[in-house]
């Protein structure tokens, strides 16, 4: 699977990931007033399935950026090692970024599960 079609399916999933967490609110307006528990259970379902999915596709986008990055600086280090210095810290600040984002994004994600 070429990085193209890897990307597509990440946004797909990312999106269902979305839809599903946000789904209980469109549920909860047309549910009939018989059918309130089944319809809350559903929903309460729907947003914990989607909370999870938008945790673990965090988690996962985090580790690639954060595999690219020690990648990259690796190469750059191999080909200017007079440079590693500064390419270490910038990659080390770059990491710490993405890992507050990502940490960011689970919590959220998580959140939604409540």
């Amino acid at each position: 699977m070429n990085r193209k079609n890897y990307s597509k399916l990440v946004l797909g999933v990312l999106v269902v990931g979305c839809a599903l967490m946000f789904a209980p609110a469109a549920f909860a307006v047309d549910a009939p007033a018989g059918d309130a528990g089944v319809s809350a259970a559903a929903s309460s379902g729907l947003a914990k399935l989607g909370g999870a999915l938008g945790a673990g596709l965090a988690v996962v986008g985090g580790a690639l950026g954060i595999g690219r990055i020690g990648g990259s600086a690796v190469e750059s280090m191999a080909r200017q090692p007079e440079a590693s210095g500064t390419i270490n810290t910038a990659m080390i600040i770059t990491a710490a970024m993405i890992e507050g984002a990502t940490l960011f994004a689970v919590v959220v994600g998580l959140l939604a599960t409540l």
